[in-house]
């Protein structure tokens, strides 16, 4: 990088000479070396900080913001810490992984986190075992480095919009001592929303490159636990709906559903059709943002995406859940077991657009979903049905201006401690003639059309060092939503 300084620093002096000792040159030819000293100055500036520049440029308020958002309903404490340094201290020696659904045990404890941590995946699972739950909960939370946060999706997102001194924010969930004094001021908690003691959710997060065993992280991620009866019955949730019409929102934001997971089949039936009756008690002119989180039971995914996302306006989702949604209905791509390395962008593109096409709103079906902000750690996404939401451009590149500054705990984006991750060129489908896209870093963020959707792609700036992953995708969907207008019906 400093030889290329060096050699733009050379011209610029070279060209200073020559204006100052050979007026006798053609205008013709000091406009041909400007032109070269700006192309070398342009070129000697990072692929970051151009992506950085542009994205300033392009982020703009929109014309018609939100002032009241209500959020809810899954809130906890984060107890986050190395996922390695944990398993050493309950004991736990490096072994194979495997995949569970459920956590009954230590030993599946371990299996999990090893068989997620080996391919760099973001899980969360339910403990069975209180007792059990307690127990590692106590460690972890006297392990020394260990760091308490605001944590559930919902409580996420609250707390980050709550950063925007013009908004007011209404957070409904299971909201115990640590975790109000832990809210920003700017949180409105429901005192029906308050309870005595606090939900625990433990987050093992690890490193590029760190190693357990024979196992080595090929990205920095985090795998997730809990045994949180308050949350996964979604017990606040008719709190929530009743708040809404003394506080008055005028964006609605849900999250939760995937706690349900926890629960009996039966249980878990009777609860979503009690959260569908309650979403539709929510009044229509009001728009519904689902975030979705890690999930491994099909039927029930099945049914979120039958019963309730045609009430809701948008939904926020990362790669897992894209796989598991596709899988779990059958749509394009549901063969492929999990993806190897970045997610090909044609093959994500393809499911965006059939979830919105088989899912979303149009002329003959009664469906409200009209939006879906994907989001993975090289490249984000956002999917419109034309004519419902504007100002995309900049919401795309706030969610990914975000991804950079939170993982690396900084207030603007240091292009020394980012990296891009995202292909070069793609395209756009897998499935139908797809378009060819070659990546300006001058121009980050790439527009293309598909039967009346469209469709918002930028890359990330990938942080090298990431100090903590826990909350991406919550910071991105929310910082998406803020820049985002949706246009009156």
């Amino acid at each position: 990088m400093w030889q290329r300084s060096v050699c733009v620093g050379l011209l610029a002096l070279a060209l200073g000479y020559l204006c100052l000792l050979g007026p006798e040159l053609p205008h013709s030819a000091l406009r041909h070396l400007s032109a070269s000293l700006l192309g070398g100055l342009r070129r000697a500036r990072s692929l970051e900080g151009r992506m950085v520049a542009a994205w300033q440029a392009a982020i703009v308020r929109p014309a018609r913001g939100w002032a009241r958002v209500a959020v809810g309903v899954n809130a906890c404490v984060d107890v986050v810490l190395s996922g390695v340094k944990l398993l050493e201290a309950l004991g736990l020696e490096p072994g194979d992984g495997k995949n569970h659904v459920v956590l009954n045990s230590r030993q599946d404890l371990k299996e999990a986190f090893t068989h997620f941590m080996e391919k760099g995946a973001a899980a969360e699972r339910f403990f069975s075992d209180a007792e059990s739950f307690h127990h590692i909960a106590q460690t972890a939370s006297e392990y020394p480095g260990a760091q308490l946060y605001v944590g559930g999706n919902a409580a996420l997102i609250g707390q980050k919009l709550a950063t925007n001194p013009d908004l007011k924010i209404l957070l409904c969930g299971p909201v115990g001592p640590k975790l109000h004094e832990l809210l920003d001021d700017n949180v409105v908690v429901p005192p029906e929303s308050m309870q005595e003691r606090d939900e625990f959710h433990l987050i093992l997060e690890y490193q590029a490159g760190e190693e357990w065993g024979q196992v080595r992280a090929p990205n920095a991620n985090r795998f997730i636990f809990s045994h949180d009866l308050s949350n996964g019955a979604l017990n606040m949730l008719e709190v929530f709906v009743s708040s809404l019409d003394e506080f008055q929102p005028d964006l609605v934001v849900l999250s939760g559903l995937h706690m349900m997971e926890g629960q009996s089949k039966e249980m878990r039936q009777r609860r979503l059709m009690e959260a569908v009756a309650s979403i539709s008690d929510i009044p229509t002119d009001i728009p519904i943002h689902l975030e979705l989180a890690s999930m491994t039971d099909q039927d029930f995914m099945s049914n979120i995406i039958h019963q309730v996302f045609p009430l809701v306006n948008s939904i926020g989702l990362n790669e897992q859940e894209l796989l598991f949604l596709t899988q779990s209905a059958s749509g394009p791509h549901a063969s492929l077991a999990s993806w190897s390395g970045v997610p090909d962008v044609g093959v994500v593109s393809d499911i965006l657009f059939w979830i919105l096409k088989e899912h979303g709103k149009t002329e003959e079906r009664a469906s409200d979903l009209t939006r879906i902000h994907f989001h993975t750690l090289a490249y984000h996404i956002l999917v419109t049905v034309d004519g419902y939401w504007g100002n995309q451009v900049a919401a795309v590149a706030a969610g990914a201006r975000a991804a950079g500054t939170q993982a690396c705990a900084t207030e603007t984006i240091d292009t020394n401690k980012v990296f891009l991750k995202a292909p070069l060129e793609f395209v756009t489908s897998q499935i139908e003639a797809p378009s060819k896209i070659s990546l300006n870093p001058d121009e980050p963020v790439v527009h293309w059309h598909r039967e009346g959707i469209s469709f918002h792609f930028t890359p990330v700036l990938v942080c090298k060092d990431p100090v903590r992953t826990v909350g991406l995708g919550d910071a991105i969907s929310a910082e998406g939503l803020l820049y985002s207008e949706v246009y009156p019906q």
